[in-house]
């Protein structure tokens, strides 16, 4: 029942992934058709790798901000906050 298993096993490809924790280039060659996990921004964020890549820097290809959600103004950041009383 085991080599069964371990045959299903192999039949089925797998993407790898690995994980680099840096924004330079690397040997893509080796690397053609994996997955990147880059670090950043403390966030881990999914990069396909191609052909077309080689030569590039992996940070060029993955978004390194968080896009900028504009709230409320806090207590202080106008002149007109000054007559709201702090609650």
């Amino acid at each position: 029942a085991d080599e069964h298993h371990d045959d299903a096993a192999v039949d089925v490809k797998k993407k790898r992934t690995f994980r680099k924790f840096s924004y330079r280039g690397i040997d893509l060659d080796k690397l053609l058709d994996l997955s990147s996990e880059q670090l950043m921004d403390l966030t881990f964020n999914q990069v396909e790798i191609k052909p077309e890549m080689i030569g590039h820097y992996l940070g060029e290809f993955s978004i390194t901000y968080k896009p900028v959600k504009h709230g409320r103004p806090g207590i202080g950041a106008t002149h007109s906050s000054r007559f709201i009383p702090l609650k």
